[in-house]
């Protein structure tokens, strides 16, 4: 009787979901209630977990609860830690929840909500969280090596180094992309400016606190951080009140770009007690409450989903980024969906920490789908607000024709009605001095949440109040990625350059520590710079670069994956990992080389090197701006080579796994397999998987 209830409880959720995914597909006409989104993807998330993460778990890994893992065999307090799955749950999601499932699904929200909605529902459940899943097994199983050091050992010695290279590569430029948001959210806006900037001294003054004056106090210093935060927030109308203060905090895209760098470096050489473990504890609870707050809203203030499913802009011509649907909608999504920076994660901190290889399923599938369910409110927020605001905002001054008159004209033109002084009453009640041009997707976005808040609480009032929270809760959520993929960095720079002077790979070696933290910074910090100066707003450009970048690293991890299962004898379920891998191979290789050698400027970046360098030739470009345009021209042009140089790294190595593969299945080699010998658990273990180590 019980397993019949079940089982009928499963089926109606089942049919909701199903219910609601077909109301937003095949919903026209009038405007779709938002109510929609939640079920769908809780549905679809509830139902994929219970059954495809299950019959991952048990078909194709094996979960084996009797085998030590990692964190009980090397117990060192350190690295090496038994953990809580709840805890490490909660560490594991701060970990991998950056920008992306922010950003990409309000950037690709100019295409209609329908496309991006559907893969982040969809992709995340058979794609993303599969790859988190079978990385972190895979890395459990192997006392917690990386993605790189799996593919040397498994794939070959020489995958296993164009891994590391083309990781180092992506982490660049992932790190660039996330600064360039945080500066289009932050430029000209004292208030925006003022409330992040406090973040890092209330992080610093945590560290010190926890480690000299109340060690062990995590509540007392979470109260206070949390209230700390929160006063910044109202705080930061007063600066923006004040002539004299919202001068000081007033700053250029290029200034702020120059302060992200310093503090890259600055997190990136100093003790990770002092500032990344305190604001990545304080950025967890911002991030997981106003997550779960804006569903709340949504299911209570029920918003009208006022963009289309599909816009005229799928044809590539959209003003936010251009390029068709396929593939330019599957990268831009990126991280809602599949993130390689993911595998770090799941191959890094996560594997060492884990108790039980039964809590994989847990961290690995549940944490990604919790960041999918991310990515479909910052869908909903960024399509509840009316198109001509959302393109006015997101449009760069080259496409609209500036800000004003101009640039609603064009607006309106496209179908999508706007007064200029539409623009200039939200920007007013959202406390800033203009929203017109501000690309990036994170003042868009800001605005959707704002307006969902404010519905619930404080009415348009509280407004600016709700967006500024709403910056300052994207650009932790953003923050938090730079400085510990730029600590990663450090680490990958030390790695490759110890294999020249072993010296330089001691990670405690000061020297080594600054010069591979300026090595790092000085990387990304470029292609930030490039981003800031590009006249088409470096979205453009960067995002797509980046999610190209971000999807081939996932594509590598699904590579180390298959790999590993067709030598655990899984051929018969070997399609898990491959299937996704064949995806984002295809869907990679064609963005790539769209953005390589398009005919069209906005989007191929040869093109548009050789249309600036025909414009300087035909006498076009003013004097004064000669030497910027051949800047310009050099950027795409080395756009186009790191994009070049990616691809080819990661196509050099499938033909590896690929030879390998054959020479698996034919028998020609034996398959070795490098797994860490059995061990035993010490810890008593119940029918339930559970142990005192839970404790």
């Amino acid at each position: 009787m019980k397993r019949l209830f079940s089982i009928a409880a499963w089926i109606a959720v089942a049919a909701l979901g199903a219910g609601a995914l077909g109301s937003i597909a095949l919903h026209r006409g009038e405007p779709l209630n938002a109510t929609w989104f939640v079920v769908a993807a809780v549905c679809f998330y509830l139902v994929a977990y219970r059954l495809y993460s299950a019959f991952v778990a048990a078909k194709v890994l094996a979960l084996d609860d009797t085998r030590a893992t990692p964190s009980e065999r090397h117990d060192d307090g350190r690295d090496f830690v038994p953990t809580n799955k709840w805890v490490l749950f909660g560490h594991h999601f701060a970990a991998i929840a950056g920008p992306g499932p922010l950003v990409g699904p309000t950037l690709a929200a100019q295409f209609g909500y329908l496309p991006g909605t559907l893969w982040l529902i969809a992709g995340a459940a058979f794609a993303g969280c599969v790859q988190d899943f079978v990385i972190l097994f895979c890395s459990i199983r192997r006392d917690g090596k990386s993605v790189g050091q799996m593919a040397r050992e498994e794939v070959s010695e020489r995958g296993g180094f164009i891994a590391q290279l083309a990781v180092l590569a992506i982490m660049t430029i992932l790190l660039a992309v996330i600064g360039l948001v945080v500066v289009n959210a932050l430029k000209s806006s004292p208030w925006a400016t003022f409330t992040l900037a406090m973040t890092i001294p209330i992080a610093l003054l945590l560290g010190l606190y926890l480690r000299f004056v109340r060690p062990g106090r995590v509540l007392e210093a979470s109260i206070m951080g949390v209230a700390l935060i929160l006063f910044v927030v109202v705080a930061g109308q007063w600066v923006a009140d004040s002539p004299s203060w919202a001068r000081v905090f007033t700053l250029s895209g290029i200034a702020l770009a120059f302060l992200i760098i310093a503090y890259g470096f600055a997190a990136s050489a100093l003790p990770v007690w002092l500032l990344l473990a305190p604001r990545d504890y304080l950025s967890a609870f911002i991030k997981a409450g106003a997550i779960f707050s804006l569903a709340a809203g949504i299911l209570f203030v029920r918003p009208q989903v006022l963009m289309p499913p599909l816009t005229r802009f799928i044809d590539g011509t959209g003003p936010v980024f251009a390029g068709k649907i396929f593939p330019f909608c599957f990268i831009t999504i990126a991280c809602g969906a599949i993130s390689g920076f993911h595998s770090l994660i799941s191959s890094g901190t996560t594997p060492k920490m884990i108790l039980r290889e039964s809590h994989a399923r847990f961290i690995g599938y549940g944490a990604m789908l919790l960041e999918s369910f991310v990515g479909v409110m910052a869908m909903v927020a960024a399509c509840a607000m009316p198109p001509g605001v959302y393109f006015a905002i997101n449009s760069p001054p080259s496409i609209v024709g500036g800000a004003g008159e101009a640039a609603a004209s064009t607006i309106t033109g496209w179908g999508f009605p706007l007064q200029a002084q539409t623009m200039t009453d939200l920007a007013h009640k959202v406390g800033e001095i203009t929203l017109w041009n501000r690309a990036g997707g994170a003042p868009s976005l800001a605005v959707g949440m704002a307006q969902i808040f404010s519905s619930t609480i404080g009415g348009e009032r509280l407004l600016s109040i709700w967006y500024h929270f709403a910056i300052m809760f994207e650009a932790l959520f953003i923050l938090t990625v730079l400085d510990a993929g730029t600590r990663v960095g450090r680490f990958m720079v030390q790695d490759l350059g110890g294999r020249v002077w072993k010296p330089f790979g001691r990670t405690g070696w000061m020297p080594g520590i600054l010069l591979s933290s300026a090595v790092i910074v000085a990387l990304w910090g470029y292609f930030l710079y490039q981003g800031v100066v590009d006249p088409l707003g470096g979205i453009n450009s960067l995002w797509p670069l980046f999610g190209i970048s971000n999807q081939l690293l996932a594509a590598v991890a699904l590579v180390v994956a298959t790999t590993i299962l067709m030598k655990m004898d899984r051929l018969r379920w070997i399609w898990v990992t491959l299937l996704p891998m064949a995806w984002l191979v295809i869907i990679t290789m064609t963005a790539s080389y769209q953005k390589i050698f398009d005919a069209n400027p906005r989007i191929g970046f040869l093109s548009y090197a050789n249309a600036l360098a025909a414009q300087i030739a035909a006498g076009k470009i003013p004097a004064e701006k000669i030497a910027e345009t051949h800047r310009l021209i050099f950027n795409q042009r080395l756009d186009a080579a790191v994009t070049g140089i990616l691809a080819a790294m990661i196509l050099v190595l499938i033909v590896e796994a690929l030879v390998h593969w054959y020479s698996i299945l034919s028998r020609r080699k034996e398959s070795v397999l490098h797994e860490s010998p059995y061990i035993a658990t010490r810890w008593a273990v119940d029918f339930s998987g559970a142990s005192h180590g839970d404790d």
